[in-house]
């Protein structure tokens, strides 16, 4: 008898183990998220990439476990992009790439739109980021988490720009995106599309006379060794998101939802202050290796500002392939944030 206890109790055991009982790993496996992005290691949206996995982690106690796939791994943007609105992968960092599904998106980047960083970040955490993303989701079947910068652009040049003549006709690589050619256009620069791994060439060959760039790219490849002309214009603040799929988001439990929320959030917050912190080793390290930097006169200051305003009808024009229902609404909603001087 005590034999056939003990043997049915033996096989209770296995039972259990085969159905996933085991003491031993009792515990659930937690549910794998995986978010892409074309950053790579070390870059403003690659540490906010991992710093969302930290804070969900923790907020959820392991139940989630962020897998995070920088530098192009899970292939380009476009790429990682159509996976996560296939819910191939969960997640995906980008920016005004996503104005294909909602023009709107396009205006996170709008041409002198902001006075600085905090003027943004007011805006950002506001009214403007949300009449940005209204109606985003059923266009494009992704939810957005959160806005962050990577940094104001900066014209890097072989000769100084100190006037407006300076600028006149200039050539200058821009990335192939209408608001940033449309910007080169209103400001008098000859913009030149090209892939930014082709632009040390240019420069050498005298291809083109500079171009622009935030200040932390500027100082990543030592672009002021050959352009060493460092105009500080912040005519542009580049601003990604993180952005999830709509479908699995709305599946979460309404305290899950909030977990990833606040994940987002703070994650975004880390990379403002850090976009901040790393503008100033960035100008300081260029200024070391010989760079020279300016600020623009007040003459320059003006035309500049000018320029990128006249890039806002792109979005005020019903006539125009971007535009943007309620873009006045989000230029005035901008606007508000702004301090009073």
């Amino acid at each position: 008898m005590k034999k056939l206890v003990a043997l049915c109790a033996a096989l209770g055991f296995l039972c259990m183990m085969a159905l996933g009982h085991n003491p031993a790993i009792a515990a659930e496996k937690p549910i794998v998220v995986k978010i892409a992005g074309y950053k790579p290691e070390g870059e403003p949206e690659t540490v906010g990439m991992h710093q969302f996995g930290k804070y969900l982690a923790e907020l959820s106690n392991g139940k989630y476990e962020v897998q995070v796939f920088p530098n192009s791994q899970l292939g380009k943007e476009d790429s990682y992009i159509d996976q996560t609105r296939r819910g191939i992968i969960q997640m995906c960092a980008t920016g005004t790439q996503m104005s294909k599904f909602h023009p709107a998106m396009a205006m996170l980047e709008t041409p002198m739109l902001f006075d600085d960083l905090d003027h943004a970040h007011r805006a950002m955490n506001g009214k403007t980021f949300e009449l940005i993303t209204d109606g985003f989701d059923k266009k494009s079947g992704i939810h957005t988490l959160n806005a962050f910068p990577l940094g104001y652009r900066h014209f890097y040049t072989k000769k100084p720009i100190n006037t407006v003549e300076d600028m006149k006709g200039i050539k200058m690589r821009v990335p192939n995106i209408p608001l940033y050619t449309n910007f080169a256009k209103e400001a008098g620069i000859s913009g030149q599309p090209m892939p930014y791994a082709e632009v040390a060439g240019a420069l050498d060959q005298g291809v083109i006379d500079g171009g622009e760039s935030p200040m932390s790219d500027i100082m990543a490849v030592k672009m002021y060794e050959i352009a060493p002309y460092i105009t500080k214009t912040k005519h542009m603040l580049v601003m990604h998101s993180l952005f999830i799929n709509d479908k699995f988001y709305q599946s979460l439990p309404e305290q899950d939802k909030k977990w990833f929320n606040e994940a987002a959030q703070k994650a975004a917050e880390d990379v403002w202050q850090m976009v901040k912190e790393n503008d100033s080793k960035a100008e300081e390290a260029i200024a070391a290796g010989g760079g020279k930097l300016s600020e623009p006169g007040p003459e320059l200051k003006k035309f500049i500002r000018d320029a990128g305003e006249r890039t806002w009808t792109m979005f005020t024009d019903p006539k125009s392939s971007s535009y943007v229902p309620n873009a006045k609404e989000i230029l005035d909603s901008a606007a508000s944030y702004r301090e009073a001087k």
